[in-house]
């Protein structure tokens, strides 16, 4: 499991944001022992950047019944109940608000940490503090706690780099928060660097983001490799799997596929023996074997894994080309962990 120390550059690098010194000198200050603590006081100083210019507005489409024009008339109701007579009629206008979709989450995730009793109560008074220099329509307002479908609509309006870091920090909140059944309005939090999926998902977005502001060597991206088959039915070919990579960091002379694993170990006892474990190097051969490099450019492979009981780093030759299965030590300080990614592609 990752250690509190590195987790705060493991998840800005896998939003890809760079870690502010301000929240690692908190940190330091006050080091946590869970991961709420850190969301909490990430939260806190992404928010107050947020405020500190002014909340930020943007044109919002209301519908209201008024006794002047504005906007566009609704005319079937304003007519169906009769308003025009009186001199009143539904508009559908835009208003400039604060009253923004992630505000309102910002607002909602505040006001659930600031109820959670696993956080320091100084730490507490904070987020409620804070929360309370958000407009009062938008801390007035009672609502359901986001679903899934408020992320995936949030996530469609392609926010700018301190809004979709803030939206990043509020969904991990909510994914790890459950009802308190014995404390009314109140949540308890999982550790949620036990969700081996999700974590999964954030190894392999930090270490490809890690790359893409760490070196300029390389150019970084997941690529799509085509299959190098033929079938007697063209249409056959759509049932072959998709083959996409983590990270494929590509220069005139060399290509790396790297393949993250985010699994508690490299190796699996097999017939009292410890083995490599066979699907993700058969998936990384594939890769290789179905790779096409330019004229002059040496193509390997590299599957990582975050070291737990043992580290691994061993190298073969696969099918001509060379591949490294290595472990990276998470529990060292965070120079360390950098200088060791950076070492795998030197």
């Amino acid at each position: 499991m990752i250690p509190l120390p590195a987790l705060y550059y493991f998840l800005c690098y896998a939003w890809n944001r760079l870690p502010e010194p301000a929240v690692l000198q908190a940190s330091e200050t006050t080091p946590f022992h869970r991961p709420l603590g850190l969301l909490a006081q990430v939260l806190l100083h992404g928010t107050r950047s947020l405020l500190k210019p002014g909340l930020p507005r943007a044109f919002v489409s209301q519908e209201a019944e008024l006794t002047s024009l504005r906007g566009r008339i609704e005319l079937a109701p304003s007519l169906g109940r009769g308003l025009l007579e009186r001199g009143r009629a539904i508009c559908a206008f835009d208003e400039l608000s604060a009253d923004l979709p992630l505000h309102r989450l910002v607002v909602q995730t505040l006001a659930v940490l600031a109820r959670a009793a696993a956080l320091p109560l100084a730490l507490r008074r904070e987020l409620s503090q804070v929360r309370q220099r958000f407009p009062a329509t938008l801390t007035a307002q009672a609502a359901a706690p986001p679903s899934a479908a408020t992320f995936r609509e949030l996530r469609r309006q392609r926010l700018g780099g301190q809004a979709t870091f803030l939206l990043h920090v509020c969904e991990l909140v909510w994914l790890s928060a459950l009802p308190e059944p014995t404390a009314r309005g109140r949540s308890r939090f999982t550790d949620f660097r036990r969700d081996e999926v999700l974590m999964a998902r954030l190894f392999e977005q930090f270490t490809r983001n890690f790359y893409r502001r760490e070196q300029r060597r390389y150019r970084v991206y997941a690529e799509t490799i085509a299959w190098q088959a033929e079938a007697a039915q063209p249409d056959d070919l759509a049932l072959l799997p998709t083959m996409l990579t983590d990270t494929t960091l590509d220069a005139p002379d060399r290509k790396i596929i790297l393949d993250t694993k985010y699994y508690a170990a490299a190796l699996r006892p097999r017939y009292d023996r410890q083995r490599l474990i066979a699907p993700h190097l058969y998936q990384l051969y594939a890769y290789l074997q179905n790779q096409r490099p330019g004229p002059g450019q040496a193509l390997e492979g590299v599957l990582l894994y975050p070291a737990a009981a043992q580290a691994v780093d061993v190298r073969y030759t696969l099918g001509g080309h060379p591949v490294r299965v290595v472990t990276l030590n998470l529990h060292q300080p965070w120079p360390g962990i950098a200088a060791d990614l950076l070492g795998l592609i030197a």
